[in-house]
């Protein structure tokens, strides 16, 4: 099966924060998962009602007619209640171009219970 798309770290300058060295690229964590696994480059804590932007410090080169579909660990929205600020993020295929570097950021709002997530933690799929 062909890839239709890769992951790369964005530059140092766009994730203009701590932790570029421990950016994980996004990936599968069995060979039977449906999507890769982005990971939290920094702790984060998101409290009942929050909403909080992530930069993930990822973007995707995405091959023309697809789009990467990024969405809560199910565990996260079935435990804590936890679920992104617009249901689903789309990642349009030509985003990697755009002037961000199309870097990656979704953003979460808090659900039923406080949602802690330390650094190099599965937090989202795509």
């Amino acid at each position: 099966m062909n890839r239709i798309a890769e992951f790369y770290k964005v530059s140092a300058a766009q994730f203009d924060r701590e932790g570029y060295e421990d950016i994980k690229l996004p990936r599968r964590a069995t060979v039977g998962s449906a999507g890769y696994d982005f990971f939290a480059p920094y702790d984060f804590t998101l409290d009942v009602g929050e909403e909080i932007v992530t930069d993930t410090g990822i973007r995707a080169r995405i091959e023309n007619g697809w789009v990467l579909v990024i969405l809560p660990r199910s565990g996260s929205g079935f435990k804590y209640g936890v679920r992104l600020a617009n249901t689903a993020g789309v990642i349009d295929s030509d985003y990697f171009n755009a002037d961000n570097e199309g870097h990656i950021k979704i953003k979460l709002v808090g659900g039923s219970k406080r949602y802690e997530v330390k650094k190099g933690s599965a937090f989202a799929q795509g």
